[in-house]
């Protein structure tokens, strides 16, 4: 950097911080985590944090400057593993609360500080970065800042709920807070977030302009503080509740409900209990099941991303052959995602529609022009299908037809370039009966896309008998590469996620054949946690694809296709594409079904469903479809919106007890039949090496209850004692 030119001394450095002073006797205060690709802040970086204090205090600096020494971003928040270590509520309390003066250290320097942001500024880098006096910006698409804790089951702990209000004002902070998005820098800006957004080459220059003159640092104004107004504070916070419980359940999710006790009980405590409550609250929230499932689910979705790096090369050309629904949105998704695309189809308009399509979805993903152009330049019809030619990765996206499939695969293996992979988004044909018709099926990979592919965080990486280890790490590779989660999946019948679907749809289907009202099924499954009920899901995914994979996966005949799913695709009744499936839909928004049925469900009828989904879960991890129970929970999460709060079915299973589950699935079985009859698998589950979810010590304290009169008798703890 420019400022690296006047460095003069070192006042301290340690093996994760490095403090230099310039000729202005300005302190540089550089995080370089050692051995990580990001910063995090771990406890030994924590540690090292607290020791550079007073170094930096007896320097007496003009001003200081906390900067990354990484290129990928400032800091990525808190060392997240670190988290599954708590066992007590006490022992996550100690461990946070060491956090506090070393934060208020930073916030009660004599001289002024400015946070200098490039890349991700997340969960407590932010929570850092807000005890400085200023915040500057790098103009940059990468320039991230949140408090993403939510996401985890959790919330800000290191003062976050407190000092963001102060700054950005109640209600902006509170929906950063419950949402956990993260801002842009202009964004940032707008809200007063940081004070200045400036390209790279001016960073320096403004940081050390702003120690120079060092302005009165930015607080919220007037009219941003009038929700936090004793009249008007009990409203929002209930109506605020009142939204989120819709949403997000409080017995599934509490953490968001957390944060607004929190704030709702601010009214009448000093700024020192406030860090007192968020502490005790999120120490309560780290042993709760849903807070350890979710922190497990992050931390397997991590490890999916390690499975794609270390390929030999980094793929930068896509050739996609089917411009339908899934190929365009796929093809639009990796152009999107900085790859030249190029798209071939017979049909013109098909062509023409995906284009359309991209336009609307880059206009969602970014306001920057430049970016949607250089994407829709990236993305270029290929009627011709000269791309193959180039391509890294050649992906073959037509209908759902073996002899069409092979057909196609076949005539374009031969043009690949060295290094190449030929792949297949099939959801549901094994690929071993889709390679009989190439030369080199260990260059074959399947890489199964889920609808909608903008949205879908999961792909499934499907592993032929003869495919390469190198093929498949260059297909996890290749996803990874689009910002997706990749998960290596034995082929076979609807491989993970569609087999473990259908029965649970199945059962939804056959529950409404039965009388029961499509509300009703959808209901039972999104109160135990799914985003989206069955029936639902059918009308999306389309009847007559449902009806397809479902006889491709039928091979056992013990999952027959519910007479009333074959009824409605016979009469063209197929989901929401054509305005009728189980429900009506008006422009494309779902209205009433068209059972007009209020039947209720059975009460056995949530069970039902969930039991199909368990049981075929089982099934797969016996048929070695994953044979790692975390990475398949996390798959099934990914992959189906499972009630994340409940960690996977596994997860679900191991909780509830095996024989437990296989004494429901035998009642159900006399009562409905064959189709619950329990996998061989059950009997051979062994959870013993899995580090499941544990009830842990829930020594929870309600502070809603604590009253002002009783808050005054706290003594304040004395900074550096905790």
């Amino acid at each position: 950097m420019y400022i690296q030119t006047y460095l003069t001394k070192t006042p301290y450095q340690s093996q994760h911080w490095r403090v230099d002073m310039d000729e202005n006797n300005i302190a540089w205060v550089t995080i370089d985590v050692v051995g990580s690709s990001a910063n995090i802040l771990s406890g030994d970086v924590l540690e090292e944090l607290a020791k550079l204090l007073p170094s930096l205090v007896a320097a007496k600096p003009a001003g200081a400057v906390f900067r990354s020494g990484k290129k990928s971003g400032f800091i990525a928040g808190a060392d997240i593993k670190e988290f599954t270590q708590f066992k007590t509520v006490a022992q996550a309390r100690d461990r946070i609360r060491k956090v506090r003066p070393i934060f208020m250290g930073i916030e009660e320097l004599d001289f002024p500080t400015v946070a200098q942001i490039s890349g991700f500024c997340l969960g407590g880098g932010l929570e850092l970065a807000l005890c400085c006096d200023y915040r500057v910006a790098e103009d940059l698409p990468a320039t991230k800042l949140g408090l993403p804790e939510v996401k985890l089951g959790i919330h800000p702990g290191f003062g976050g709920t407190v000092r963001l209000p102060r700054l950005v004002g109640e209600l902006t902070a509170l929906d950063m807070i419950l949402t956990g998005k993260s801002l842009s820098a202009k964004k940032a800006k707008k809200i007063g977030l940081v004070d200045w957004v400036v390209p790279a080459r001016h960073l320096s220059r403004t940081v050390t302009a702003l120690i120079d003159k060092h302005p009165t640092p930015r607080k919220s104004k007037a009219i941003q503080r009038l929700a936090a107004a004793p009249f008007i504070r009990s409203s929002v916070a209930y109506f605020l509740r009142k939204k989120l419980e819709k949403k997000a359940p409080k017995a599934q999710y509490p953490a968001p409900h957390a944060v607004i006790d929190l704030w709702q009980d601010r009214e009448f405590i000093e700024t020192w209990e406030q860090y007192d409550q968020e502490i005790d609250s999120i120490a309560n929230l780290f042993v709760g099941s849903t807070a350890q499932n979710l922190i497990s689910l992050f931390l397997q979705g991590e490890r999916m991303k390690e499975l794609g790096k270390g390929g030999k090369v980094k793929p930068q050309r896509l050739h996609v052959v089917g411009a339908g629904v899934m190929g365009g949105d796929i093809a639009a998704w990796c152009a999107f995602n900085g790859m030249t695309v190029t798209l071939q189809d017979t049909n013109q308009t098909m062509i023409a529609n995906t284009l359309q399509r991209a336009l609307k979805l880059f206009k969602i993903k970014t306001r920057d022009r430049h970016i949607i152009q250089a994407a829709m330049d990236r993305l270029i019809p290929d009627i011709a299908g000269y791309g193959v030619k180039k391509a890294d990765v050649v992906l073959e996206a037509i209908f759902e037809n073996l002899e069409a499939k092979q057909k196609l695969l076949a005539a374009m293996e031969p043009q690949l370039k060295p290094g190449a992979i030929l792949a297949t988004n099939t959801s549901s044909i094994r690929l071993e009966d889709i390679a009989k018709s190439l030369k080199n099926p260990d260059k074959f990979v399947g890489i199964h896309f889920f609808n909608p592919v903008s949205r879908m965080p999961l792909v499934e990486v499907v592993v032929g008998e003869k495919t390469s280890q190198e093929t498949i790490k260059a297909g996890c590779n290749f996803t990874t590469a689009i910002r997706r989660s990749p998960l290596p999946v034995k082929s076979g019948p609807g491989f993970l996620i569609n087999r473990i679907l259908m029965p649970y749809l199945f059962e939804g289907i056959q529950l409404v054949a039965e009388g029961a009202s499509p509300e009703a099924v959808d209901n039972a499954a999104k109160e135990f946690g799914m985003p989206m009920g069955p029936i639902t899901l059918v009308d999306v995914v389309g009847l007559d694809i449902c009806l397809s994979v479902a006889k491709i996966l039928d091979t056992s005949g013990k999952h027959v296709v519910p007479p009333l799913l074959q009824h409605l695709v016979d009469r063209h009744h197929l989901g929401k594409k054509t305005g009728q499936g189980f429900y009506r839909y008006v422009k494309g928004k779902q209205g009433k079904s068209i059972t007009n049925s209020h039947g209720n469900l059975p009460n056995d009828g949530s069970l039902r469903m969930f039991a199909a989904l368990v049981n075929e879960t089982v099934a797969c991890f016996s048929d070695g479809v994953v044979d790692d129970i975390d990475l398949l929970d996390t798959g099934v999460v990914f992959g189906t919106g499972f009630a994340p709060f409940r960690g996977g079915p596994m997860h679900y299973i191991a909780k509830e007890g095996v024989d437990t589950w296989i004494t429901k699935l035998e009642a159900l079985q006399q009562t409905h039949g064959e189709r619950f009859t329990p996998h061989p698998g059950w009997k051979i589950l062994d959870f013993s090496a899995v580090n499941f979810v544990e009830e842990r010590d829930h020594e929870k304290t309600d502070f809603r209850h604590n009253t002002p009169m009783a808050r005054k008798h706290f003594m304040r703890p004395v900074p550096g004692t905790h």
